[in-house]
């Protein structure tokens, strides 16, 4: 059974993935971090998380490039991490790319305008800089999904994050960048309304 990553354990992860990352003489990476890791590293939603997800990397002019494939000094590191904390039993996948994998993924559809300003970031030595999205973003990526997927942890999540209807609209606009089908309309229609947003339902 996994054990799911506490903000103790998460940071645990990451502190020894930037150890192994500099004592290989690896160059300085930086990834950019959505999903429940960044809502824990920021303290936004009390919960737990099984896995980081990768939503992007930055340049050394903290320009974003797409995180597919994943670099393989931050494979290598991932499984030694994993090798290493055998405690926390950490799937093969715990550090991956999923948000902004193959052409279909999140970096490769367009990010929230301006998400790199807004982000926060967190050294783990000299090899390793993680940053973390802003609230504000977390939002957007979390009504796509909870609109792709239905009832479940991307609602909770949104709701906790406790969005403004301003905020939501804006969010929406960008969802359906991604998606503009009729079918996924009506869906985001619909759990904006069940979610108390009618008036953001009935602009978009």
């Amino acid at each position: 059974m996994t054990v799911e990553l506490q903000s103790e354990q998460l940071e645990q992860a990451l502190g020894l993935l930037g150890e192994y990352l500099e004592h290989e003489g690896s160059k300085r990476f930086q990834l950019v971090v959505c999903g429940g890791a960044a809502l824990i590293a920021k303290s936004l939603v009390a919960r737990v998380t099984a896995d980081v997800d990768i939503l992007a990397l930055l340049d050394e002019q903290d320009r974003p490039l797409s995180p597919d494939p994943l670099p393989e000094e931050i494979i290598k590191g991932a499984a030694f991490v994993q090798r290493t904390m055998p405690e926390l039993e950490l799937p093969d996948d715990w550090l991956n790319n999923g948000p902004s994998r193959h052409p279909g993924g999140l970096f490769q559809t367009g990010l929230p305008a301006g998400l790199v300003e807004r982000l926060s970031s967190r050294s783990y030595g000299e090899a390793l800089t993680v940053w973390f999205l802003d609230r504000f973003d977390q939002i957007h990526l979390k009504l796509y999904a909870a609109t792709d997927s239905g009832p479940g942890r991307h609602v909770d999540d949104l709701l906790k994050l406790e969005p403004t209807s301003p905020e939501i609209e804006i969010a929406a606009k960008w969802a359906l960048t991604h998606d503009s089908s009729p079918g996924f309309r009506m869906m985001l229609v619909s759990m904006l309304s069940q979610l108390g947003y009618c008036d953001v339902a009935e602009s978009i």
